[in-house]
């Protein structure tokens, strides 16, 4: 055999392998099917075992990749794609929420109301009341209560006006003497009434255009303050009269199998939120009265007011009722003096504590127990999304997730035991 012959018999066996392995290669990069390309046009049978040794070929390679990643990373991931979505839904949730405040704000505080009203309402028709007449019993009787409150607010303010007025002058008087002799040295300019109406009249001529936008966005919020107690009583109607059959409506959003559980859950954490609102009230009124008998005593003007401003005040827990109470303490100093401002603060404090340690553990304590961190987290998250108004709902809310989201999180019961809800 010449060199020549032997050289074309190692160039066909050449190009025979590499046909063999281009054929291979295009078997395995193929999907599942019976049939595959040659390299010269025809077709050959795919092998079976083919895709199978691809995909373990994959999963082979993944394995790798993952055994390469700390556990930890892992753990981490998976926490954190969770912690984003969940994130995502309560910014949407709040959002949305803020977004039509002129109508979850009323209804809010209708559930509040219906959750301090309800056992009234109970009460009534256990006696015999047609539960439509219970419900406007209960309403009318809520409105009535509130109004003659702000009655007496009002009176008192009224007919203490011209003494807080007096006493409101002597007591400015007195601080500005003490700014210009004391160790201030404050400019008398500051302290002149003729600057000062000087100044205002200025800005008053200067800033019509503000002021008429001002007074028409005044309007405009008494106009929607007014929607909205009409909506809250609204609501607050059908809520005390047809709470359950709307409750059921929306249970069914759920799935069968979770109603039960879904409905337990929110059971108790109704009954936690209807305990706090009622302790809540108990102590308010405590810190009102407390804060009304010290004003009496002292002879601070508006006494009545001030126990209403505090009694507000209370509903925001730990802070609410102290930065109210200081508005009393405030108006002691500018109308009395010092040391009738010193006694205030004395009373205040004495109040605060009787709150902290006495009625909250003892009410609060029993109705939902929520740690002091949580509470402040909770009111500072409410004042950054819905100022003043989400700090009044955000420990109330904070009180019925948390309790809702413990029953839920309990054991989960045996499916050939658990009966679903209909």
């Amino acid at each position: 055999m010449t060199i020549s012959q032997q050289l074309r018999r190692g160039a066909d066996r050449l190009r025979a392998r590499t046909a063999e392995a281009r054929a291979r290669a295009d078997t395995r990069a193929l999907p599942a099917g019976p049939t595959a390309p040659a390299a010269d046009g025809a077709t050959v049978a795919a092998p079976e075992s083919a895709v199978p040794e691809m995909h373990v070929h994959v999963e082979e390679k993944n394995s790798v990749y993952d055994q390469a990643v700390p556990d930890g990373l892992h753990v981490a991931a998976a926490w954190g794609w969770r912690v984003i979505v969940v994130a995502i839904m309560a910014a949407g949730i709040a959002y949305a929420l803020a977004y039509l405040s002129e109508v979850t704000i009323p209804l809010l505080v209708a559930v509040l109301l219906t959750a301090l009203l309800l056992p009234v309402t109970k009460r009534l028709h256990s006696w015999g009341v047609n539960l439509g007449l219970a419900t406007a019993i209960t309403v009318l009787g809520g409105i009535a209560v509130i109004a003659g409150v702000l009655y007496l607010i009002v009176s008192s303010i009224v007919s203490q006006s011209s003494t807080l007025g007096t006493n409101v002058t002597t007591g400015f008087k007195q601080l500005s003497n003490w700014l210009q002799n004391g160790p201030l040295h404050v400019s008398a300019t500051y302290f002149n009434p003729d600057e000062w109406v000087t100044r205002i009249t200025s800005w008053v001529t200067a800033s019509q255009d503000t002021i008429t936008t001002y007074a028409a966005e005044i309007g405009s919020s008494v106009g929607h303050f007014l929607a909205g107690t009409a909506l809250t009583l609204f609501s607050l109607f059908y809520f005390l009269h047809n709470g359950r059959e709307i409750f059921t409506f929306c249970m069914r959003f759920f799935p069968r199998r979770s109603r039960r559980r879904v409905d337990g859950a929110a059971l108790n954490g109704w009954q936690s939120l209807s305990s706090y609102v009622r302790a809540t009230i108990v102590v308010a009124l405590a810190d009102g009265l407390g804060v009304l008998i010290a004003a009496l005593i002292i002879g601070v003007p508006a006494a009545p007011a001030l126990a209403a401003l505090v009694f507000i005040g209370a509903f925001v827990p730990i802070v609410g009722a102290f930065v109210s109470g200081f508005v009393a303490v405030l108006v002691a100093l500018v109308a009395l003096g010092w040391v009738q401002a010193l006694f205030m603060l004395g009373a205040i404090i004495v109040v605060m504590q009787v709150e902290g340690h006495l009625l909250q553990p003892f009410l609060l304590g029993r109705a939902v127990k929520l740690h002091p961190l949580a509470v402040l987290l909770a009111i500072a998250i409410g004042i950054i999304l819905g100022g003043i108004v989400g700090a009044l709902f955000a420990v109330p809310m904070l009180a019925f997730v948390k309790t809702f989201v413990q029953h839920l999180s309990d054991e989960v019961p045996d499916p050939s035991t658990n009966q679903v809800a209909r």
